[in-house]
């Protein structure tokens, strides 16, 4: 008669495995959620400022780039009273933003690392101290100074696109909402399997209209509060993006 031998030790160390794995898996999805949370401020904060651009430093989009696009083309046709050199400067600087951004990223991977929470901190603190700038000189708010400011903040929300862009959250640009709305009706019917993604869909709208609707109302003191809170916000996200990929990291790593 044979006798088989058994090995203990196999089950449990399968099974730590298992959990293990499982809290991997556990810690990827909330990060996923975090990462999403913090784009949703990040879109929020550029409706702020795309409000107040409009409204208060005339008539230019600092993060829709789109708009001003429009806004030139209007301008070339003869329309009376658009803007053309606060647009055409705004997306100057904003692809100067882009671009800058994009190569210091270019060889690095999708992660949230240093480099990104050092690009938004940049961001955030240009945009506050452009609002302290514009509160500073509120009564003496001329073209050019306005110009000036509208500009900068564009650069400020190139490299905030651009960070976006890197860490590739779906349906998160946190600038644009066209294609997500274009996607949104278009899967409209297709609920099943993309529920998900639809009510992603919906919350980047609903953010930005409620950022721009802030906006507004904060406009009505002048470009500068506008500006210091959409600045604050970015830091605020650069922040807690640096803390949480630390910690999802330790999670991953033990």
């Amino acid at each position: 008669m044979t006798t088989s031998l058994h090995t203990p030790s196999a089950a449990p160390s399968a099974r730590l495995g298992n959990q293990a794995d499982e809290a991997q898996v556990l810690a990827e999805k909330r990060w996923n959620v975090q990462l999403l949370g913090l784009l949703m401020v990040l879109t929020f904060g550029t409706g702020i400022v795309d409000a107040v651009g409009y409204l208060a430093l005339d008539h230019v989009f600092i993060g829709n780039m789109t708009g001003n696009v429009v806004i030139l083309g209007m301008a070339m046709a003869g329309a009376d009273g658009l803007p053309v050199l606060g647009p055409l400067t705004a997306m100057v600087c904003f692809s100067i933003g882009a671009a800058v951004t994009g190569l210091v990223l270019r060889k690095r991977s999708a992660e949230w690392r240093l480099p990104i929470t050092v690009l938004l901190l940049v961001a955030g603190l240009l945009l506050c101290s452009l609002g302290a700038l514009a509160s500073l000189v509120d009564n003496n708010l001329t073209t050019d100074i306005r110009v000036i400011i509208s500009s900068l903040a564009a650069a400020a929300m190139g490299i905030q696109a651009c960070v976006a862009r890197k860490l590739a959250v779906r349906e998160m640009t946190t600038v644009v909402v066209t294609s997500t709305l274009t996607a949104l009706s278009g899967e409209l019917f297709l609920v099943r399997g993309h529920k998900g993604l639809l009510n992603r869909r919906s919350a980047a709208i609903v953010v930005l209209l409620l950022g721009a609707a802030l906006g507004a109302l904060l406009a009505g003191a002048g470009a500068g509060p506008a500006l210091i809170v959409s600045g604050a916000l970015i830091v605020v996200v650069a922040l807690l993006g640096q803390w949480g990929a630390r910690i999802h990291r330790s999670c991953l790593s033990t």
